[in-house]
């Protein structure tokens, strides 16, 4: 028998963003433990806006089990939150989001490296050389000498998790990167990247460094904000598609604007201003090769005869992909011939 060192990690109750929260306990097992053999759990929800002091007895449901190779037998364990007579708790969204494995969404998680209350490498004072040289930048100069090292060991620890991280780079501001993470189905891709986001605060700890989400830290200047960008496809999308269908899709998005703007980060109209490759928090747009556009079509898309994925740009870094992926998919499902497609 082997004692691991088992994480439970689960979303808090705090608006607009919740937090990621986590505590160990220690279990006996014969081999890494599988999802059905880890035990609910408790916390105080009244330390995490989840309960009144008064009966403050939440439960941890536990919904995924990845190895952690930063802990010796470790791993971290993704729950949902309960109330005591098990039904889901209110924060917990992830109980009740549209789910399709069909549908496949891919994030691209944009943040900004913080230290000292500043982006990494800006100086004490004023602002570093202007934006150009960074995004994708190599040289100390441009990234400095640890980003890189967090980044490449976020990557490992991602992987060794059997995470579907697909990539990293840095982004157009000085000390802001960006990580992919693919998964079929809203909450296996939520999943993936609340774990990933985890994974990565964890780590930075150890370096002194914190992980800024919000979607414009610099304010109203000429530096980039941070978006989540939701990349998706359904598999009729993928394997039907057409013209007529992509021009019935692009106008239900327009008639859900606001429903989509609800839930796709708070503060956003600080970023969609229609400017720095963003479209106005105001309007939807779509277009080919188009940064600026609520919806980017790539040229593949096209070319395919209208088959394959789209980028909405409008989901901001600090989003909850579990309402991201809800909601495109809602959308989604209100178009006509698709609806006639699935019956």
């Amino acid at each position: 028998m082997t004692k691991y060192k088992l994480e439970y990690v689960w979303l808090d109750g705090y608006t607009p963003t919740p937090n990621l929260r986590g505590k160990t306990q220690i279990k006996e097992f014969d081999s890494f433990p599988t999802l059905e053999q880890l035990p609910l759990w408790g916390f105080d929800g009244s330390s995490t806006q989840q309960a009144e002091g008064h009966s403050s007895d939440c439960v941890l449901k536990p919904v995924r089990v990845v190895p952690d190779i930063t802990r010796t037998n470790g791993a971290v364990v993704l729950c949902e939150v309960l109330m005591p007579d098990l039904t889901p708790h209110p924060s917990n969204k992830r109980a009740t989001i549209l789910d399709d494995e069909g549908a496949w969404f891919g994030f691209e998680q944009e943040y900004f490296f913080y230290k000292d209350g500043r982006p990494l490498g800006f100086p004490a004072s004023g602002y570093p050389a202007p934006q150009g040289p960074y995004y994708t930048g190599v040289g100390y100069k441009n990234v400095g000498d640890v980003a890189r090292k967090i980044v490449e060991e976020h990557l490992d620890i991602c992987l060794a998790a059997g995470l579907n991280h697909e990539g990293i780079n840095a982004e157009v501001a000085k000390g802001q990167w960006e990580f992919q993470i693919f998964g079929k189905g809203s909450k296996r891709a939520a999943d993936e990247m609340w774990l990933a986001r985890y994974f990565l605060e964890r780590l930075t700890e150890s370096y002194g460094i914190d992980i800024e989400y919000h979607c414009k830290p610099l304010g109203d200047t000429d530096w980039n904000g941070s978006g989540m960008h939701c990349n998706f496809s359904t598999s009729f999308m993928r394997e039907v598609g057409g013209k007529e269908y992509f021009e019935q899709l692009m106008a239900a998005f327009a008639d859900a604007r606001a429903d989509h703007i609800a839930v796709y980060g708070p503060d956003n109209h600080m970023r969609l201003t229609g400017k720095h490759e963003t479209a106005s928090i105001h309007t939807f747009s779509y277009g080919v090769a188009d940064r600026g556009c609520s919806i980017r079509v790539p040229h593949s898309f096209v070319n395919n005869g209208y088959k394959g994925y789209l980028e909405d740009r409008r989901p901001n870094s600090m989003g909850d992909p579990y309402q991201i992926a809800s909601q495109v998919l809602k959308t989604i499902s209100t178009v006509p011939t698709a609806k006639k497609a699935a019956a």
